[in-house]
């Protein structure tokens, strides 16, 4: 691993594939490969191994996000080593843990595994999150970024492609999958951390929680956002096998689906962001989603069938990657060296409702999975009065809309 910092500046003097932006692109890349395949085989794996119902589920989801609740602890970490190797460094904890998730088929050993490749992926999006917003300038992150979620998307259509191709064909088990996905990411990130140099950061960060009056709105839009999307991950994929009865090759091509069409959209996203702003984006979204949610509640109460079900999961999913408006919007109003730390607490209070709502909501389910759909549809609406909040150009002193002109030195 190389310890020499290379200023991001003389970034344009390395070969193309040793950039910053590269590096990036390869991270975005990766972490696909392991997560979305253990997700993608989740819930058949847990069904069929050790006969989760919707109470395991919910307490399985429950400890996979007591991490991203304590990503506070990014910023200890900070104090010893960089965000870059930090990053690099929960990749490959993430892709070594996958790799071994099939050999612990019980409930005990699940959760344990899950807690470790949680560690990894709710840090390395921590710090990837922090890094693209420092090194990507405020005028082409939308556009970048909604490239990294095709790169994204890309690696979840490759892994998903073989998926449905080969699992019913190859009799494939899950500890090979597993193996595959989670030892190609561990690989990637070792691969990583001796092909670039340690980029130095354009601005020194704080290495202290930060938080601020002046950011809280975005506090706001991040437990919001936190809080649905746990209905979403958690219970509408596990809809599609446990009322469907869906087959790990028939929810691994409804992935592709969702991952097909985020490869065309995502881009568009990033310049409907650039030229429309992030309340545009983000309205967008949070009707969509409420729409897409109480229509997920007359499933279970008008008795719709499958296919209205596979196409709400599809626009469900594209929806909620327009969720990166929110980082292009703090990234406008933030102070340069509050990224790394902010990043931190947003991803911590993004997991304050992902703690204990999957476990609840699990019981919920037993008695009306409609009830929890209907939920989701109300913060998505909570959701859309915090947007409208946010300044069509939003900048340092200008946060909210509710200020009325752009102040000096705002308070903190």
């Amino acid at each position: 691993m190389k310890h020499a910092l290379f200023p991001i500046s003389r970034a344009r003097e390395l070969p193309l594939w040793r950039r910053p932006e590269s590096l990036l692109f390869l991270m975005a890349f990766a972490m696909p490969i392991a997560f979305n395949t253990w997700s993608a085989l989740l819930n058949n794996f847990v069904i069929e191994a050790a006969g989760f119902t919707g109470v395991e589920i919910g307490w399985l989801h429950t400890v996979r996000e007591i991490p991203g609740f304590l990503a506070v602890g990014v910023i200890a970490l900070l104090m010893f080593m960089r965000e870059q190797v930090l990053g690099l460094v929960a990749l490959l904890l993430l892709g070594a843990a996958t790799a071994v998730t099939a050999f612990f088929p019980s409930l005990g050993g699940i959760l344990v595994v899950t807690m470790l490749s949680s560690i990894g992926f709710h840090y390395f999006e921590t710090v990837n999150q922090s890094l693209q917003l420092q090194w990507l300038s405020k005028e082409r992150a939308p556009i970048v970024i909604g490239r990294l979620m095709a790169a994204g998307s890309a690696a979840s259509l490759i892994a998903y492609g073989a998926l449905v191709l080969t699992w019913k064909s190859f009799d494939l088990s899950y500890a090979f999958v597993y193996m595959v996905s989670g030892g190609f990411t561990a690989l990637a990130a070792l691969f990583a951390m001796y092909a670039y140099p340690q980029f130095e950061e354009p601005s020194p960060q704080r290495r202290s929680i930060v938080l601020k009056r002046r950011y809280g709105l975005y506090y706001a839009l991040q437990f919001m956002a936190g809080a649905r999307r746990q209905i979403f991950v958690v219970f509408a994929a596990f809809m599609m096998v446990e009322k469907f009865g869906f087959e790990v090759h028939q929810v691994t091509g409804l992935f592709l689906i969702n991952f097909m069409v985020n490869m065309i959209v995502a881009p568009l996203m990033g310049k409907l962001v650039a030229v429309r702003g992030e309340r545009f984006v983000l309205v967008i979204e949070y009707i969509g989603l409420i729409i897409v949610f109480l229509l997920y509640g007359g499933i279970y109460w008008l008795g719709w069938g499958v296919v209205l079900a596979a196409t709400l999961y599809v626009i469900d999913h594209m929806l909620f990657g327009l969720a990166f408006a929110l980082k292009t919007y703090f990234q406008k109003i933030a102070d340069p060296e509050d990224i790394a730390p902010t990043a931190a607490v947003a991803f911590t209070i993004n997991h304050i409702a992902a703690v204990f709502l999957p476990a609840s909501l699990g019981y919920l389910w037993i008695v009306s999975p409609g009830g929890v759909f209907i939920l989701a549809a109300s913060m998505a609406f909570v959701s859309l009065l915090l947007a409208l909040l946010i300044p069509r150009h939003p900048v340092k002193g200008y946060e909210w809309r509710v200020f009325k002109t752009v102040v000096a030195a705002p308070a903190e």
